[in-house]
């Protein structure tokens, strides 16, 4: 996979980008990252990306060209525009979850448009994006946040990145419900105890166990999830 981001903040993204998993990912498999920054792509000597709105009101707009010329550039060197999505993070978009960053793990070619200021120019928008995501219902300053985020939940469920990919597949959402609690040593904790059933070294029981407590967690925490689970039950009978 080759990632491809458009920031006009770039020391935003590259220490988290190298650390922790996308670091092994990028070690491990054929996982490609590039930050590009946009003023690279501005033909006046100050360099800037954002003027005022037509139309009038407040804050500014990134201009359209940048993009647009950084886009054209990452896409010569693609031989397939079609294996692309060009995803903007955006509060309008529809809201990001375990089933999306599932799905962009199909794709060989990623790019995240970051935004910044009020917007950007809707051009940009109608002539290249193919998603618009939100990462829920509030504003951040720019759009290299929301992106960290989701390139994290997409690399880490690509093949070869996780060492232990069934953890993965037991983490939340999976199946539309959360996760059941861990514990580890010591048994005892200042009084605290860890549930019998973990000490038994019954598989089977532990495994109820724990189906149960992500049933019970779903229920009380995200009704809604439940609802999908019961409606995902309800299809395969």
């Amino acid at each position: 996979m080759q990632i491809d981001i458009l920031t006009a903040f770039p020391k935003i993204l590259n220490d988290p980008l190298d650390e922790s998993i996308l670091k092994q990912a990028k070690k491990r498999i054929n996982l490609y990252i590039n930050i590009w920054d946009l003023r690279d792509f501005t033909t006046d000597k100050h360099r800037t990306l954002d003027d005022t709105p037509y139309g009038g009101g407040p804050g500014m707009v990134m201009k359209a060209e940048p993009f647009f010329k950084a886009l054209d550039h990452i896409f010569i060197k693609m031989n397939d525009q079609n294996q692309s999505r060009v995803i903007f993070p955006n509060p309008q978009g529809k809201l990001f979850n375990q089933e999306i960053a599932e799905e962009f793990t199909k794709f060989e070619h990623l790019i995240f448009l970051c935004g910044h200021y009020k917007a950007i120019d809707q051009r940009v928008i109608n002539r290249w994006v193919t998603d618009e995501v939100s990462i829920g219902d509030f504003v951040v300053s720019g759009g290299e946040i929301p992106t960290l985020l989701m390139i994290d939940a997409i690399v880490r469920m690509l093949p070869g990145v996780i060492g232990d990919i069934e953890s993965a597949k037991t983490d939340s959402f999976q199946g539309y419900l959360l996760d059941n609690p861990y514990y580890t040593r010591p048994e005892n904790f200042e009084g605290l105890q860890v549930p019998e059933v973990l000490l038994s070294g019954d598989h089977k029981k532990v495994e109820k166990w724990r189906l149960a407590q992500k049933i019970e967690r779903t229920k009380q925490l995200r009704p809604d999830l439940y609802k999908k689970y019961l409606n995902k039950k309800k299809k395969k009978k």
